[in-house]
């Protein structure tokens, strides 16, 4: 299978400007410098199916041409590189080997957009990543390729790289401009939505690393081969992150639609010391999990919700049959718990609630009562904060024990694990 992006993912190595260019690195941008205007370019990503590669699979090009241009105020590009959610790392991997594809795609969506300032929001851990990016910026300035006319085509760029401080609330795009402009990071209500009303106030873009690593790849070969290699709807490849009990954890690079079970069994080399598989995470930390039965289900935006998942992130986290669900969905509300900003007291409350209720259950303590507080608790989560994250929180606290309620109840019994008792689980 054609690799794209992972073809330069080489163990030790960053490509330079030059390696890059050497490989027909920014031929794109001198493509659409050329040939395209911004109202063409925009219509050739929606003809390429792209969707947001962050999470939301909102349709790339439909986001951008929703941003008002002739407002009197500039147009922002902000990429969101705050990888924060549990089980992803392929920005991590872009950034690291090949920063200069990353810088090429910013460039050609800053032209659709009529950007001249673009902003790099980059996890605070990440940071031999940071200094990968920082040196390929300076690079692209030295070189001429960013700062003012660009090729001499009369278009001016300028990248800043931010740093953030190890919060995943600014991996929401609101949260992560409120953090880019000195304030806390805490989402903003919607409406207005960033395109209109985001950094300080002025229309802004908003787009993950590996969406905009693949447009160099659009313009070079065409939207509509990009569109045919993945889904109805959902178009090209994606990089799956895929961690867990499998033989070989590892990002990737494969069409959007394949199926799951393909990617644990042919590309991860299945359950590790060939074990049995018990459940898989789809989408990151956030998404409804799946049973051994349930995997025979394309990897897109589409087929997983309609599964009551989500593709989410494309964090691929695999568990096999020793594994203690119960034990599991603590670490998840945990982790909630903690990344909670506390705005919002559905979230701020729930998360907690549920930690320390979960807590009390793997402690050997629980009560008849707390499979239905914890229900109840989730339906007063879901849908009613500012931003995501209580849904995010919501979606594993509801699917792990309706999917593995036999578990949970031994738990709460007998105060001790089913799967380390050495009991069997009902299929």
């Amino acid at each position: 299978m054609e690799k794209l992006i992972s073809k330069y993912f080489v163990p030790g190595k960053t490509f330079s400007i030059d390696e890059y260019i050497a490989d027909g690195g920014y031929q794109a941008i001198r493509t659409v410098f050329e040939k395209l205007d911004s109202a063409s370019l925009i219509e050739t990503v929606k003809k390429s199916n792209l969707r947001g590669l962050g999470g939301a699979g909102f349709p790339c090009g439909i986001k951008w041409s929703f941003v008002p241009q002739n407002t009197g105020k500039p147009v922002y590009l902000v990429v969101n590189a705050d990888e924060g959610e549990p089980g992803t790392f392929k920005d991590k991997y872009i950034i690291s080997h090949v920063p200069h594809l990353l810088i090429e795609g910013i460039m050609i969506a800053a032209f659709a957009n009529n950007v001249h300032k673009a902003f790099i929001y980059i996890r605070g851990e990440y940071t031999r990543p940071y200094q990968a990016l920082v040196k390929a910026v300076n690079e692209a300035y030295e070189k001429g390729y960013l700062g003012k006319n660009i090729f001499g085509k009369g278009f001016g760029l300028d990248i800043v790289v931010h740093r953030g401080a190890g919060a995943y609330i600014c991996g929401e795009e609101t949260g992560l401009l409120e953090s880019l402009e000195g304030k806390q990071g805490r989402p903003r209500l919607k409406p207005p939505f960033p395109a209109v009303v985001g950094l300080f106030g002025c229309p802004t873009v908003i787009n993950n690393v590996e969406t905009l690593s693949y447009l160099p790849f659009i313009i070079n070969r065409g939207a509509e081969w990009f569109a045919s290699l993945g889904s109805d709807k959902n178009g090209g490849m994606r990089l799956f992150s895929v961690s867990g009990h499998v033989k070989k954890p590892g990002v990737y690079e494969l069409p959007l639609g394949i199926p799951l079970r393909e990617i644990i069994y042919t590309y991860a080399g299945g359950i590790r010391d060939d074990r049995r598989l018990k459940a898989v995470v789809p989408g990151g930390l956030s998404a409804a999990i799946l049973k051994a039965d349930e995997i025979d289900v394309g990897m897109d935006f589409d087929q997983l919700r309609a599964k009551q998942t989500m593709a989410g992130s494309a964090g691929v986290i695999v568990m096999d049959e020793k594994t203690c669900m119960v034990r599991s969905l603590l670490v998840t509300m945990r982790f909630y718990a903690h990344e909670s900003c506390g705005q919002c007291s559905p979230c701020r409350e729930g998360t907690g609630w549920v930690h320390r209720i979960l807590e009390r259950i793997a402690s050997g303590g629980g009560k008849s009562k707390d499979l239905e507080n914890l229900s109840d608790i989730c339906s007063f989560m879901g849908g009613t904060t500012i931003c995501a994250l209580a849904d995010g929180a919501a979606m594993p606290l509801r699917s792990y024990p309706q999917k593995f309620k036999e578990e949970f109840e031994y738990f709460i019994r007998h105060g001790k694990s089913m799967i380390e008792q050495g009991e069997e689980v009902s299929a």
